[in-house]
């Protein structure tokens, strides 16, 4: 048996661990500084260990925020990070936005009041994948500007919009130092990868932007994130996959990670990425292993990109980002609840991490290594010391091995190391937690249709009577193609797209007036060619028409065109749609990539030559009519005169679609199932989910399995093969009514609107499956009888958790086994060995329940189904919504 050798000081660690906790949460109002040295940030007067994760508060709703912090904190997070999004905050300048998704300050505050801490990116250039970077279109009209360098138009704007933030931090006294939680800032974002692009004049601005933050009296650190040539005042810090190897360019700095990818973003057309658990919290282990301080997964929820909000081009409307909590804000199982025991199995470890300088380091064999952290400790309690300074200690044991579980010998015992992991003893001693080894339990999203009336008590019915369809009765309205108000105007030669749309839409129409003449007709039959429309370059998507026919369309990132055509002889109007499919967010020289087309308009093979469409007259008319008289919404759509549409009619390009539907009953996260759709736009009372395009992954590349050990890239565990990228389109709870939802569409190539349903994100079925040899759970460190010593954490046993969601009990228990179970999750068969309590144990236990504890133990079980054998408890739950069955969550 193992005990503890020193009993007092074990609970000297756990009293003052807790102590430390309940202070910081009940006293977070209460002014505080924040410094740093070279081991970590100083939060009134301590060290921390902190794990942060990133919400970005536009990707949500407002009504979402207090449910995604709370499930956060509960997942060990000590602080909420996000960007700050300039166009969405100053959409026209000097006219400023901080309401409904963009209320920034009651994101803060919220966050505080959650007792957790806030890192505030301001950037205000922020990448993300949001529509320019999050920079305004209407800068790149400030006269003489140049996007990121040492520019005084754009130093000028950048330091206008970071003061104005700052500021109004300030003023609503959300800094630490004020009693709010905002401990860290963060000015630029990944400069580095850009900055030799500009040569000297980077260097300045790096200088500036440094000067710049650092004179706004923030009273808070600063960081700049990929920045190795930050100035001293200034923490730079890392953002990649793994940043275990990370060192700030100062050794009075501490080692920060700003971005821990636990995932990544998806185009239209693409496999959707997935980052294994194991993987990521091997290196989150390894980060603090090594001397980490600070860790922020980006992003813990990614949520969507309403509206026309996401970048790219080409990023699709979800930004799931297979994040912890997924983009209906539920939590990813088991990528959510694995990462929780491994912050606990930190928090465990904080006092030593935050009292030592550095680790001692150890080698095990080639490729395994411990890093032990000690802290020197007088024990006194109500002023009386319990005895002299005493040693305590927390351990990372490392095999990074890839291939092979490796067995090693540290301080006298053995340990065995899986592949591409790390143990965290957080005694020295005993295991709390291995990264590749997954307790958690594993949730399975159901997408089921939406309706019902509900069930009465005590059936616990878990199928739904199905809807195939949002609406029988459809209305629509086609949009004009090519020139539609008197708003337009005409130019002489091309011009750039944004620089005529603003982005005030995606669509700008571009019509010119062709003349065939009777011997270009001869032409072109006597040399049996055609002519074609030839552009050397255009983004991202183009319709061409002829007389108002369609007859061609391309897209692509800066492709070139080469498009045959056909006129008649005599006059034809000849119309250019350009359309933008999210701006650029990442590059240099953003200012100058534009949209729309570059370079030479061509017309070939006329009789007296090509024609240069370059330099002709053309009529410039931005967006669509429907967009513009707002006939997606409540209050304007009545005027577009819409038609009741014929079940069997025909799929139409370019077409207005309208219905109306019921909320569905519960709490569940709604969607709206686009598959039957081509490509376009889609509103829900007046609010812009997002676009939509039914473009399919390619059939290969992904794996039939993945494997979690190795180094990690976008491309390695992908998914989704073979079908379309993005069907569910996310519709908020509080955008919706009880009755006569107002669904607008708008399709640019055909679909059929009559199979459009709404959904529910249901997470339905819970699996979990730990043998006996598991670790305890995490929260029996904390023990009483472990902290008094009565018991040692060797003795205690490993225990199931199954959790549903909140307003949710489990309902059923659907398999059970204590013995030798085979199989994975919705696939689980007795083994040879089976416990016949079993599924009475665990029914017990659990159904009728939010939430519940199995022991994994003989004793659990009422006696050993197997003598001589490892044993392993496998479940199978299902879920099921309180409001349904008209019950009350325990």
């Amino acid at each position: 048996m193992v005990v503890f050798e020193n009993k007092a000081i074990l609970k000297l660690l756990l009293v003052c661990l807790f102590v430390q906790f309940s202070v910081s949460a009940a006293n977070f109002f209460q002014p505080f500084n924040v410094t740093y040295d070279h081991r970590a940030l100083i939060i009134d007067g301590k060290r921390r260990m902190l794990i942060s994760g990133g919400i970005h508060y536009p990707r949500a709703t407002p009504q979402m925020w207090p449910d995604l912090i709370a499930k956060s904190k509960e997942g060990g997070a000590d602080v909420i990070e996000s960007y700050t999004f300039w166009n969405g905050h100053e959409p026209v300048r000097g006219q400023y936005n901080f309401e409904g998704r963009f209320d920034l300050v009651k994101f803060v505050k919220l966050v505080g009041d959650n007792g957790l801490y806030f890192l505030l990116r301001i950037g205000p250039y922020v990448c993300a994948e949001w529509n320019f970077g999050g920079f305004p279109v209407w800068l790149r009209d400030i006269p003489g500007i140049e996007f990121r360098t040492d520019n005084e138009p754009f130093k000028r704007e950048m330091q206008r919009f970071v003061t104005k933030i700052v500021d109004l931090m300030r003023e609503e006294k959300l800094f630490s130092w004020q009693g709010g939680p905002i401990i860290l800032l963060q000015i630029e974002n990944e400069y580095g990868n850009m900055e030799g692009s500009y040569g000297q004049k980077g260097k300045e601005y790096v200088k500036w932007a440094a000067n710049m933050a650092l004179g706004l009296g923030a009273g808070v650190p600063w960081v700049m994130c990929k920045q190795t040539d930050a100035p001293d005042d200034i923490i730079d810090t890392c953002n990649n996959y793994y940043c275990d190897g990370y060192k700030p360019n100062s050794p009075n700095k501490p080692t920060i990670w700003t971005e821990n990818w636990d995932g990544w973003y998806t185009s239209w057309g693409g496999r959707l990425p997935h980052r294994p658990v194991e993987d990521l919290a091997f290196a989150v282990a390894r980060f603090f292993q090594r001397g980490g301080s600070l860790m922020n997964y980006y992003m813990y929820f990614g949520g969507t990109n309403f509206g026309r909000t996401s970048g790219g081009p080409f990023y699709i409307t979800s930004y799931d980002y297979d994040a912890p909590i997924d983009e209906y804000g539920l939590r990813s199982e088991p990528k959510w609840g694995h990462l929780k025991d491994l912050h606990a199995a930190i928090k465990l470890c904080e006092r030593a991490l935050v009292a030592a300088d550095s680790p001692q380091y150890m080698k095990l064999g080639p490729r395994q290594e411990a890093h032990v952290y000690w802290e020197n400790i007088q024990i006194t309690v109500l002023n009386t010391t319990l005895s002299e300074s005493q040693s305590a200690c927390s351990a990372f044991l490392a095999n990074i091995d890839e291939h092979n579980t490796v067995t090693v010998t540290f301080h006298g015992k053995s340990y065995s190391l899986p592949p591409w992991s790390v143990s965290i003893l957080p005694d020295c001693s005993n295991v709390a937690f291995n990264t590749a080894k997954v307790g958690a339990q594993t949730s399975v999203k159901l997408v089921e249709n939406a309706l019902s009336p509900k069930i009465s008590a005590p059936e616990l019915v878990t199928t739904k009577n199905e809807v195939s369809s949002i609406s029988e009765s459809w209305m629509s309205v086609k949009e004009p193609i090519g020139i539609w108000s008197e708003s337009n105007f005409t130019a002489q030669g091309l011009l750039e797209h944004l620089k005529v749309t603003k982005d005030e839409s995606d669509f700008l129409w571009h019509m010119t007036r062709i003349y065939v003449s009777d011997d270009d007709i001869a032409f072109w039959e006597e040399n049996k060619v055609s002519p074609t429309l030839v552009i050397d370059s255009m983004r991202d998507v183009l319709r061409i028409f002829i007389n108002g026919e369609l007859i061609g369309s391309v897209s692509g990132h800066w492709v070139k065109v080469v498009q045959p055509v056909q006129f008649q002889q005599g006059y034809s109007d000849l119309m250019l749609l350009s359309q933008t499919v999210g701006l650029q967010n990442y590059g240099a020289f953003l200012e100058k990539d534009g949209a729309g087309f570059r370079g030479q308009i061509n017309l070939t093979g006329f009789k007296n030559g090509d024609i240069d469409l370059s330099k002709a007259s053309w009529i410039y008319q931005v967006g669509l009519k429907g967009e513009f008289q707002k006939i997606f919404t409540i209050e304007e759509n009545e005027k577009a005169g819409w038609t009741n549409l014929k079940l069997d009619a025909t799929p139409s390009t370019f077409t207005w679609y309208k219905a109306y539907f019921d909320s569905p009953d519960g709490s569940e996260p709604i969607a709206i199932d686009l598959g039957s759709m081509g490509k376009g736009q889609a509103w829900v009372n007046g609010h812009h989910i997002g676009r939509y395009w039914n473009l399919t992954a390619p059939k290969d590349g992904c794996p039939d399995s993945c494997d979690y050990r190795g180094a990690y890239g976008s491309n390695k565990c992908m998914t989704n093969c073979g079908k379309p990228t993005q069907t569910w389109y996310h519709v908020p709870r509080s955008w919706l009514q009880a009755s006569n939802n107002l669904l607008v569409i708008f399709e640019e190539i055909g679909g059929n609107p009559f199979e459009i349903s709404v959904k529910l994100r249901v997470p339905r079925i819970l699996c979990a499956q730990m043998s006996e040899s598991y670790y305890p759970p995490l929260r029996e460190w904390l023990h009483l009888d472990l902290i008094d010593g009565k018991v040692s954490i060797s003795d205690m046993k490993p225990q199931i958790h199954l959790q549903c969601e909140d307003g949710q009990i489990i309902s059923s228990i659907e398999f059970a086994s204590y013995g030798t179970p085979h199989g994975s999750c919705q696939n689980f068969s007795k083994g040879n060995c089976h416990s016949p309590n079993s599924l009475s144990v665990v029914s017990e236990a659990c159904v009728g329940r939010n939430s519940c504890s199995v022991e994994v133990s003989n004793s659990g079980f009422g006696s050993d189904p197997c003598r001589g054998v490892l044993k392993t408890l496998a479940v199978e739950a299902r879920c099921v919504s309180t409001s349904t069955i008209g019950v009350s969550q325990f």
